[in-house]
């Protein structure tokens, strides 16, 4: 029974801010009480025992996201971390580990040669004002809709090259068809490449 709850007070704690930034009437909702939580404390971690504590560090680890800062804080606490260390960390130090790992990949955004405008101009407007959750936010999202803008640039500059090929030409205006992100990059990456210039 106990280590439902905890599940559920972890599921609850990662997903707030995605759902809460995704959400349209975002600025009008009530601040939501964390699952576990009671009144006057403000973590559902405060209750937890060493080991569910440990379980809840342990799962930091499986997040395809955590980047090297919080997979090495992690570990550490993991070794030799208190429960008091492991309550903080889960509390704020696992934010501000994420959000620097964050920073890093939002940064190697902006050395990959299929980085177009949008990209470049919005990964370097994150990386001077961004907060912890907007950058989130971009790279599970934002990073995928700017792309997709940059990839359909470079293909409509492909179909205004006038030595492009038609069988070219009927690939990239396939994938304008098309306009999912995921096809305009696999034109870019692979499609035209097969038919040739």
């Amino acid at each position: 029974m106990r280590l439902t709850r905890v599940t559920l007070a972890v599921a609850a704690g990662a997903l707030a801010p995605v759902l809460l930034l995704s959400s349209p009437s975002f600025a009008a909702a009530p601040a939501a009480v964390p699952a576990g939580a009671t009144e006057g404390t403000g973590s559902p971690y405060d209750d937890m025992d060493a080991d569910d504590l440990r379980v809840a560090v342990a799962r930091t680890l499986a997040d395809p996201d955590s980047g090297r800062r919080v997979i090495r804080e992690a570990n550490e606490l993991l070794d030799n971390g208190t429960p008091e260390e492991m309550r903080a960390w889960l509390e704020t130090g696992h934010r501000l580990a994420q959000a620097e790992d964050d920073r890093v990949a939002i940064a190697r955004t902006l050395a990959d040669p299929d980085s177009g405008r949008r990209v470049i101009r919005e990964a370097n407007e994150l990386l001077d004002n961004g907060t912890p959750e907007e950058m989130r936010a971009w790279l599970e999202t934002g990073h995928r809709l700017a792309q997709a803008e940059d990839d359909r640039v470079a293909i409509a500059r492909i179909l205004a090259d006038p030595g492009t090929s038609d069988a070219l030409r009927a690939a990239a205006s396939a994938a304008l068809d098309d306009s999912t992100p995921e096809a305009l990059r696999h034109f870019l990456e692979v499609g035209r490449y097969e038919v040739g210039s």
